[in-house]
């Protein structure tokens, strides 16, 4: 199909293999991966060569059957610096943090052939990190952005190899693109059609990117001492994510600066000219539903009306109401499926022998730092987000320091990502002359 013909895919994690299968089954693309040299990738690597770069992707639910399929990899590069030929696509499979750092590595001549950028599971603010990064180099391509990955994939046999299963997916992913007439944009809704995952296109890439739930709630559930305890603490007790205190970090307190988060988030999208969200509304309808008896739809859609302290009840009750699922069957003791029982992951020791962070809270910690330092450009007051970053900083040098005799991963270091953070702002600064350009062009117009 136009738009998409030769697709280089950075990244050697599950999503890269889902990714890979969709875009050769669908759209007929001719498919390349690209990753690091690491001891994780040398397992994947290897067993792309010996399955002669057959890939395969499986399903957990029946209904997801369109994500299934199988194979081939045209080429598979061992490392940024190696890729050679012509690729029209380049899409970014790797975390948010690392998206500069990918396209640093790759040979100047390659990087400006791309005409399309895909930024897969950006964070507010990737994709004018991007552009900015490319427009510094004397090249323009599309960066489009969706706003989460489509469901949740992983490793087969837990063990990264050449095969992958999407237990869950999305029933709704936004997208938004610096190109306003985009055959990208039309090739990938009509690819999603045909997964059953309905697509909205945004006004703007940064707009689509605010649409991601982790934004909102991840800091709240992650950076708080209840939380970081489960994390970094020696205690065998397990707790968990989404359950009410004790078994889980959910109180009043959370859920008040959960809100108050949201709406710092809000007014940094109102100074942008963005349209922001209706946080429960969001919740419900775009992520994890609940029952009309828990919360009526007036609530649900006049939130943003509401004073905060009837927004703290809201929030609390959709919290409460998923402890456990239900719209699941009851077993015949009247008990249903236990929702919200997603176990905290504690430190680990990595492929590479050091003490790391599980992936939440690791990646939210470049979200928010993100957030912050857009925040700071906008003038915009973010006393909650400069709490949670606070909370998270003191316990890293706490862990770092009780753990000083070992090896520890990069994640404890304490990072101000000034320099994604001033592209970020350059981008937005250009942005915003632009509109101010097309507004002045429209009086002139009018005048005339």
């Amino acid at each position: 199909m136009g738009g998409f013909q030769r697709i280089l895919i950075s990244g050697t994690g599950p999503v890269s293999i889902q990714l890979a299968v969709l875009f050769q089954t669908y759209l007929n693309c001719s498919i390349g991966i690209v990753g690091r040299e690491s001891v994780r990738s040398a397992s994947i690597f290897a067993s792309l060569e010996q399955n002669d770069q057959r890939i395969q992707a499986s399903i957990q639910n029946e209904q997801h059957q369109p994500l299934a399929g199988e194979c081939t990899v045209h080429q598979v590069f061992h490392g940024y610096d190696t890729m050679e030929g012509e690729w029209d696509t380049l899409i970014l499979a790797v975390t948010a943090d690392a998206y500069i750092d990918v396209l640093r590595e790759m040979k100047e001549h390659f990087v400006k052939q791309v005409k399309c950028i895909v930024l897969v599971s950006p964070t507010f603010g990737s994709n004018r990190l991007v552009s900015q990064y490319m427009k510094q180099r004397n090249a323009t391509p599309e960066v489009i952005s969706f706003s989460t990955y489509l469901g949740d994939t992983r490793w087969m046999h837990e063990q990264p190899s050449n095969q992958v299963i999407t237990t869950g997916v999305k029933k709704k992913v936004y997208i938004g693109s610096t190109r306003s007439a985009s055959e990208y944009i039309h090739n990938l809704c009509w690819l999603y059609e045909k997964l059953g995952i309905h697509m909205e296109v945004m006004a703007s890439p940064l707009e689509a990117e605010t649409r991601n739930i982790s934004l909102y709630v991840h800091p709240a559930l992650f950076m708080n001492d209840f939380s970081l305890e489960a994390i970094f603490g020696e205690s065998d007790i397990q707790t968990y994510v989404y359950k009410i205190y004790p078994e889980g970090p959910v109180t009043q307190y959370l859920i008040r600066d959960l809100r108050a988060q949201w709406q710092e988030i809000m007014q940094i999208t109102d100074k942008l000219h963005i349209q922001g969200i209706n946080l429960l509304q969001f919740m419900t309808d775009d992520n994890y539903p609940v029952r009309l008896e828990s919360l009526s739809r007036y609530d649900i859609e006049n939130f943003n009306q509401l004073q905060a302290i009837h927004q703290e009840y809201l929030l609390y009750i959709r919290y409460t109401s998923l402890l456990i699922d239900p719209f699941s069957k009851p077993s015949p003791e009247g008990t249903y499926f236990d929702f919200s029982a997603v176990p905290f992951r504690k430190m680990f020791v990595n492929h590479e022998g050091y003490v790391d962070i599980p992936r939440m809270p690791k990646e939210d910690y470049y979200r928010i730092k993100i957030i912050q330092g857009i925040a700071r450009h906008m003038e915009v007051s973010c006393p909650t987000i400069d709490q949670f970053i606070a909370t998270y900083e003191a316990k890293l040098q706490q862990v770092a320091q009780a753990h000083s005799g070992q090896r520890l991963s990069d994640a404890f270091v304490i990072q101000s990502f000034a320099e994604d953070i001033e592209m970020i702002c350059q981008g937005i600064a250009n942005h915003r002359d632009a509109i101010h350009h097309d507004v002045k062009s429209c009086f002139k117009e009018s005048a005339v």
